[in-house]
């Protein structure tokens, strides 16, 4: 069946959905289409039943942290298949909700793998769908990694559904999936590895605070290998064997399972963007400052599947949703703005960022001093018997201006949101200082970091 829409939306994530209702309220004909349930990576795969994990995480280690300090720990423990049923009715009942609202809102929902057929017609099972304009939104992947045994991984989005948790699991690459997911799982009681071909993981972060989330981290008995590039995986009977080399030799681990957590691509490269005349490069949908596409202007991109932004992050996606809509709906006037967006690895503790890191406020010729210290000591840590914390805040000389803040430690994914908030909109570290918080917080904390 072949139809006509003023919108067909690829992806029913946070960058789709925001375009796609914003485009229906002005009475556009809207379409939108996916291939997995509707709900996008956040709420189904990622973002939401993550931090399920995490909570329970958060709660045996505090228990653990304070035994001694009037705590009894003993006996608490994560019961993996309990908590899996617990963070399934925060997933199960999305895609049929998300559907149900589209619906309610004149938005026409399609199912199916889809492909360009021409510069404004996609293919999505036997119809064939015409937009006056198409967004592409269609999210991310794990990264092809090119070795040998690739299949054997395990995906983030599988981790996620595990019945039952393995004793001894093998994370490969140091990002934030790998990091967030092994400190779940240590605390659940299994056996964890990390291995990292880089000489420092979560390399978005500041490298201090990262390199005390490493020590916090081993400490938990996470075995953390930098340096060392996975070549294969391999099945033996019923586990896995993971060969890697670095430069003192090779090394083989046994284990129950392995997780990719290399990285995450677009998931675009089926969809025939040539036929559309669409431009695109390693990092997404080629794109310009009103995420429009470079080659065909009546394709836009955003969220993970362009290269609008470095941060693929579900804030980030929705706001660009909001800005595409806003372009195809009044013509190209309004440009994403990126300034003091938060971007936070939930470990325990978690580490956050943002504004600019040392490297780059340098590169911009910026003059900045630097207030850095470990906050061990400091009575929000001591509290809860934190031994790794810290922070580190970059201010501009002349103008007092906040350039970047870079946080370790309890309720950090909390409190970078006044540091963001800062830098969005010009506050002067002397504002931050001044502010009367509530206390004892850790926001309270932010007038002596500055």
């Amino acid at each position: 069946m072949e139809r006509k829409f003023d919108l067909v939306v690829i992806g029913t994530g946070a960058a789709g959905s925001a375009a796609g209702y914003k485009c229906r309220k002005a009475g556009w004909d809207v379409a939108i289409i996916d291939s997995r349930p509707f709900g996008g990576t956040c709420a189904l795969r990622g973002c939401d039943p993550k931090k399920v994990l995490v909570g329970a995480a958060e709660l045996i280690d505090w228990t653990r942290r304070m035994e001694g300090k009037g705590v009894l720990a003993k006996g608490s423990e994560i019961d993996w298949p309990s908590l899996m049923q617990f963070k399934k009715t925060f997933t199960e009942p999305v895609p049929e909700n998300q559907e149900r609202g589209y619906v309610k809102a004149g938005i026409v929902p399609f199912h199916g793998r889809t492909r360009f057929l021409d510069r404004t017609t996609v293919q999505v099972g036997d119809d064939r769908l015409t937009g006056r304009f198409v967004l592409i939104a269609a999210g991310a992947m794990p990264a092809i990694l090119g070795i040998p045994g690739e299949a054997f991984l395990t995906r983030s989005d599988q981790f996620l559904e595990l019945e039952q948790l393995p004793k001894r699991i093998i994370f490969v690459g140091g990002g934030y999936i790998s990091f967030e997911f092994a400190h779940v799982a240590a605390r659940a009681g299994a056996q964890v590895r990390i291995i990292h071909r880089g000489t420092r993981p979560l390399e978005g972060f500041d490298a201090e605070l990262v390199e005390q989330l490493v020590k916090a981290t081993r400490e938990i008995g996470v075995d953390v290998h930098l340096n060392r590039a996975v070549e294969s995986v391999e099945k033996d009977g019923d586990h896995f064997v993971v060969k890697a080399s670095s430069e003192r030799g090779k090394q083989a681990f046994e284990t129950d399972l392995v997780v990719h957590g290399a990285g995450r691509v677009p998931e675009i490269d089926d969809l025939d963007l040539d036929k559309a005349g669409v431009a695109r490069d390693r990092k997404g949908v080629s794109v310009n400052e009103f995420l429009q596409s470079v080659s065909n202007p009546a394709v836009y991109a955003a969220g993970d599947a362009s290269t609008s932004s470095s941060l693929k992050l579900t804030p980030i996606a929705s706001m660009e949703g909001h800005v595409a809509a806003s372009n195809m709906l009044k013509g190209n006037h309004r440009k994403p703005n990126y300034g003091g967006v938060p971007t936070v690895v939930f470990t325990i503790p978690p580490i956050a960022s943002a504004g600019l890191q040392e490297d780059a406020a340098r590169k911009q010729g910026l003059k900045f001093s630097v207030k850095h210290e470990d906050t061990s000591t400091w009575y929000s840590s001591r509290r809860v018997n934190l031994r790794h914390s810290g922070y580190k805040v970059l201010i501009e000389e002349d103008t007092d201006r906040i350039l970047g803040a870079h946080l370790l430690g309890e309720h950090a994914e909390e409190v970078i949101n006044i540091f963001s908030l800062a830098i969005r909109y010009g506050l002067k570290a002397q504002d931050l200082k001044t502010m009367i918080y509530a206390y004892p917080t850790s926001a309270s904390d932010v007038s002596y970091m500055v």
